[in-house]
């Protein structure tokens, strides 16, 4: 719990910091859950014997940090941290992204199908109106809540082995990278914020109009042929991308 006599005001680091800090490590270790309230400004000012403008400040850092967020007349919460999302700078599955991050991740196939082409789909993946896919529809989780959305076309004639595999057991990558001509050697990556749609919605378990991340990617084999177009919606409250930017001197 917080203790007011590890605040230490001879040293010459802020009061304000000092606290913010004591703050997260009671996130970090449990003691304030996510979703559960915090002490309120003038408790902490009252518990520490500072100022509420030094409470102010180091929670208004943890709020701009989404450690804390605040609900109008009900006080400040623990957020749920973000998953931070490396899939746009490297290629790997879901699974292993969000163990990363100390979570467990979860797989519901929501359908999985021969169907035909449309012209969005014929146009990623260079293929005739009259060409069939595979679709593959899964409903992604972290610690059981849902994160993201996605739905798969891949080439019926090259991937319909995939039909044989279970999805919600299996990464699709690593049954791709079974056949050579499958595999997937690099990802080309459109990403836009649009607002969560009514299904968005309901399958996401957001409200409508709340930020969600679209991504539209499509797979290339080694013979830079596409494999596989993907079109994925995150939760825009429980994921941040990151991206590297190098310079060139």
């Amino acid at each position: 719990m917080l203790d007011p006599k590890k605040l230490d005001k001879t040293i010459p680091v802020p009061l304000y910091y000092q606290l913010k800090t004591m703050l997260l490590e009671e996130i970090d270790n449990g003691t304030f859950g996510v979703d559960s309230l915090i002490p309120t400004e003038k408790e902490l000012s009252d518990m520490f014997a500072i100022s509420r403008t030094t409470v102010r400040q180091a929670i208004a850092e943890l709020v701009h940090e989404e450690r804390l967020y605040r609900i109008k007349s009900k006080g400040t919460f623990v957020a749920r941290t973000k998953i931070k999302q490396d899939f746009i700078r490297r290629l790997e599955s879901y699974d292993e992204s969000i163990r990363r991050t100390g979570r467990t991740p979860g797989t519901k196939l929501l359908q999985m199908q021969t169907r035909q082409v449309n012209e969005e789909v014929a146009e990623a993946l260079g293929l005739n109106l009259s060409s069939e896919v595979v679709y593959i529809n899964r409903l992604r989780s972290a610690d059981g809540v849902p994160v993201v959305l996605v739905e798969t076309f891949l080439p019926y004639n090259s991937c319909s082995f995939v039909l044989q595999h279970d999805l919600e057991k299996e990464a699709l990558y690593s049954i791709l990278s079974k056949n050579n001509n499958t595999k997937i050697h690099r990802v080309t990556r459109i990403i836009e914020a649009v607002q969560a749609s009514a299904e968005d919605a309901s399958v996401l378990q957001i409200k409508r109009g709340k930020p969600v991340h679209l991504f539209h990617s499509v797979g290339y084999n080694e013979k830079d042929e596409p494999v596989e177009y993907s079109v994925s919606r995150y939760r825009g409250d429980q994921n941040k991308f990151v991206v590297d930017i190098y310079v060139e001197v």
